[in-house]
């Protein structure tokens, strides 16, 4: 009877101490944290399982570029391998460029609110001529079916799983529009318009053993997911442009003179940038090949998309990037005049340059011939081995959008995450590795300028946590666009932050990091995929850390609740109690000031929340106590931070 009395009694005590809090330890340290178990196709441990599969797109595409209309015509072959253990009676294809397409789904919802990806004017979108289909040495006029953004291709036989192979070959043709939803478009400048041209060739979409056809449509704020392969195009322009794209450019003596064929190859070797064209050479008919048309020939490798420019207004630089095997390639920089400025686009080079050598230094070394930035009227989007930039960016944001853009090699260009679905995965993991790398460029020379601020201030955690918020588990098109900067790009980067700096340490978390990256290049990895190698690697159990950051939109609320002396006294040693008010838990470190000038600072694992949102401890004080500040250097997205401190009166 008196071990019941007194079960009660603690029972009440607790009660009364959840009743100041929101606080359920049970909640953030649920034991049932992963939705399934490792399989032959995904791990537990967070690595691909012995049968992980994935298709393949390998393409060959040919195409013109039409500058009286704006448009492009061209063919696409696509050569498509089945691993899956599945047999295919059809496959889908998208189709992108109908989202600006005036009865598009894109055009009904996003255009219709606005913003970032909404269609200035609209186009007829694709003019899909013939679907050809090729298997077992046989072609036939496939049937096919258009919605949307999607087109599926119905097969005259299944496509046998475990490696069949079928090949796909569809002519098209398109109006570039002047505002691509800011992936594409026309810019122009007083010595002609600079086309930049993405998801311009139908593309495949992605079979996975998580969904099988992945087939959202594409409407904005979503990106893109993709399969890998190789890739071969070739585009052919007026001789009076230059074009630079994706990959190795196959022949460039066919597409430069003989003075700027002698630039590219210095170019190639030099640790500064090298002008291929000059801004004086612009205007110049002999900066150009006497020919009416070059037909610029590309390829790249085990990518899962390409992209390309051109205009007869280009400025063109380059330089070497040195890659940690000893591999060389190349930064490439095209821009037009007005892009020159202070610290403007003739840095670009550069800028491109110091990112590449450092995310291969220390993550994964780049995989592509050429990084090539192109300044237009794009304000900042990545393709495999080149981005669009704002034209009209300098400085920091010159630095800024290039170092975010390439970033983006890592992800999802080699990790190739989900976009549609994940955008924190690609997004805010690249932000994350963006803020390390501009420390380490040039000694930091725009370490201070950061586009959201400092996230530690009050005034961010308010906005980043605040009810408002959308979470980071939630697709692009369901975030509200006035916060995708926060779900999609800064709170995630935060999150990776506070586990490299709070909870793993930088050694850990770095190893697991990179096994990461290693593990999942070139791959189609989950966030779960992610959170097991995570723990795996580093040894620790987060799915409290997960729960917390992406799985909810719950706040963190550490305070000081009191300070107290062994017996009175305070040469005896002090205990001090803290309470956690919000959801979320982290570790917590403790700053403890003595009156005598002696400081402690005591860092608290994660584990004294597992019980109770109280946790009191002790500290050998010799002295009063005058001041106890929770997480001193604000490492922290704590809520309030007027309750971090206590502090003595008359100190």
């Amino acid at each position: 009877m008196k071990k019941m009395v007194l079960f009660l009694i603690v029972s009440i005590t607790i009660s009364s101490v959840y009743a100041q809090s929101k606080y359920d330890p049970r909640e953030a340290f649920n034991p049932q944290f992963y939705p399934y178990t490792g399989n032959d196709f995904r791990s537990a441990s967070g690595e691909p399982g012995p049968k992980y599969w994935q298709n393949r797109a390998d393409y060959s595409i040919d195409c013109t570029l039409d500058t009286a209309t704006h448009s492009i015509s061209g063919e696409v072959e696509i050569t498509y391998t089945n691993n899956s253990p599945d047999n295919m009676k059809f496959l889908w294809l998208q189709l992108d460029q109908n989202i600006y397409k005036k009865d598009s789904r894109g055009s009904a919802t996003t255009t219709e609110t606005g913003g970032r990806w909404a269609n200035a004017k609209f186009t007829d979108g694709y003019d899909v001529k013939t679907v050809v289909v090729t298997a077992d040495g046989k072609s036939s006029i496939a049937k096919h079916t258009i919605t949307d953004t999607r087109m599926q291709v119905w097969l005259s036989n299944p496509l046998k799983g475990n490696g069949g192979v079928v090949k796909v070959k569809v002519a098209f043709d398109f109006m570039v529009p002047e505002y691509g939803t800011d992936r594409m478009g026309r810019l122009k400048t007083k010595n002609g318009v600079v086309y930049e041209i993405a998801q311009w060739f139908p593309r495949m979409a992605v079979y996975d053993d998580i969904q099988g056809w992945n087939t959202l449509p594409y409407v904005g704020a979503g990106e893109f997911y993709l399969e890998y392969g190789d890739i071969n195009f070739s585009v052919t322009t007026p001789a009076d442009m230059i074009v630079a794209g994706s990959g190795e450019l196959l022949n460039p003596k066919d597409c430069y003179t003989d003075e700027q064929m002698k630039r590219w190859d210095e170019a190639a070797k030099s640790d500064k940038t090298v002008m291929i064209r000059s801004e004086k050479e612009v205007a110049s008919k002999t900066s150009r090949p006497a020919k009416s048309s070059i037909t610029w020939k590309f390829k790249i490798q085990n990518a899962r998309d390409v992209a390309w420019t051109a205009s007869k207004a280009f400025i063109q630089d380059a330089a070497k990037i040195n890659l940690p095997s000893g591999k060389k390639c190349m930064a490439i920089s095209v821009y037009p005049a007005e892009s020159i400025k202070k610290n403007g686009w003739q840095r670009s080079t550069e800028f491109t340059k110091g990112s590449i050598e450092h995310y291969s230094s220390k993550w994964f070394e780049f995989p592509y011939p050429a990084a090539t930035n192109v300044a237009g009227i794009v304000g900042g989007m990545e393709y495999p081995g080149i981005v669009f930039c704002s034209y009209n960016s300098a400085g920091s944001g010159l630095w800024g959008v290039t170092d975010h853009e390439f970033g983006h090699t890592w992800f999802p260009m080699i990790v190739g995450s989900n976009e549609r679905k994940y955008a924190w995965m690609d997004e805010g993991f690249n932000t994350f590795i963006n803020g390390l790398s501009t420390k380490a460029f040039n000694k930091g020379e725009f370490d201070e300028a950061s586009f959201f601020g400092d996230p530690s201030s009050s005034f961010m955690v308010k906005y980043v946590f605040s009810d408002k918020m959308d979470g980071l588990y939630n697709t692009p098109d369901v975030i509200q666009q006035a916060n995708l900067g926060v779900a999609a790009y800064l709170k995630p980067a935060m999150m990776l932050d506070a586990l490299r700096n709070e909870v793993l340490g930088k050694e850990r978390f770095d190893e697991a990091f990179t096994e990461y990256i290693n593990r999942w290049a070139f791959k189609h990895p989950t966030p779960w995929d992610f959170f097991h190698t995570m723990e795996n690697v580093s040894g620790e159990d987060l799915g409290w850390f997960w729960r917390g950051w992406v799985l909810n939109t719950w706040k963190l609320d550490q305070s000081v609740k009191s300070v107290e002396y062994v017996d009175g006294d305070s040469t005896k040693g002090a205990e001090i109690t803290l309470e956690n008010l919000e959801k979320m838990v982290m570790p917590v470190t403790v700053l403890v000031k003595e009156a005598n000038g002696k400081e402690h600072k005591i860092k608290l694992p994660v584990e004294v929340w597992q019980r109770n949102a109280i946790w009191t401890f002790g500290v050998p004080t010799t002295s009063e106590i005058k001041e106890v500040v929770l997480d001193p250097d604000k490492q922290l997205p704590d809520w309030d931070r007027a309750n971090n401190n206590w502090k003595k009166k008359g100190f």
